[in-house]
């Protein structure tokens, strides 16, 4: 089930930054201590994969299991906090009006879409080709010598990923729809790094991927 909505009251008209991330495209940029990021569903059921590292040093980044763990649950919404491989807070989500963020599907890939799907779904566009993308081409990324070696496990925001009985994971229909966001607060420098999921084989973006808007307030 999904947690009450939370909605904002940030006025987009005072954002300092408000970029729309095409279906299927890369993002990367950099939210300051104190700043809140929001990334909001356009059209609905699209899946988010994000990344966050500390700007200082990006070898501290975004951890799964250290945010599962001192939680004690696998989905986010408002009140939770995301921690880096440190043990440090790097944003809590301060409103949500989905209700529930995945952290276990991961970033889809030639070599997973080629097991999950079939062999020649392998050439198609992936999340982990987005994230390559990004870290070759943005320039904050090569300001920090970032590499492949730096993609680790990430957040799917917006995306259902329900875990079943015998502890299998199992890829649902969204539960977003257009216009819902969630909303984090940086608790330190952060560089982050999207992939607007291209994904076709599943339904986390309803099989026809969409532009999200991303925008971040003082």
């Amino acid at each position: 089930m999904s947690a009450p909505l939370t909605p904002s009251p940030l006025r987009i008209e005072d954002a300092v930054l408000d970029e729309v991330c095409k279906a299927g495209d890369p993002w990367m940029g950099e939210v300051r201590l104190g700043q809140t990021f929001r990334i909001l569903d356009l059209e609905g059921n699209q899946a988010v994969d994000t990344l966050f590292y500390s700007a200082a040093d990006p070898e501290e980044r975004y951890s799964a299991v250290d945010t599962i763990a001192r939680q004690a649950r696998l989905y986010l919404t408002t009140g939770s906090v995301l921690y880096s491989s440190e043990g440090r807070p790097m944003l809590t989500i301060t409103a949500d009006t989905c209700g529930r963020h995945d952290t276990l599907g991961g970033a889809c890939a030639a070599e997973s879409n080629t097991v999950r799907y079939a062999l020649d779904k392998r050439p198609m566009h992936s999340c982990r080709d987005s994230f390559m993308h990004a870290l070759n081409h943005c320039a904050c990324a090569t300001r920090r010598s970032m590499s492949k070696r730096d993609i680790t496990a990430n957040v799917n925001f917006f995306m259902n990923v329900p875990v079943t009985p015998d502890g299998r994971l199992k890829f649902d229909d969204g539960i977003s729809g257009a216009g819902k966001y969630v909303e984090m607060r940086a608790e330190m420098d952060l560089v982050v790094l999207i992939s607007n999921c291209p994904q076709l084989n599943n339904p986390c973006n309803a099989y026809n991927p969409t532009p999200v808007r991303l925008l971040v307030w003082d």
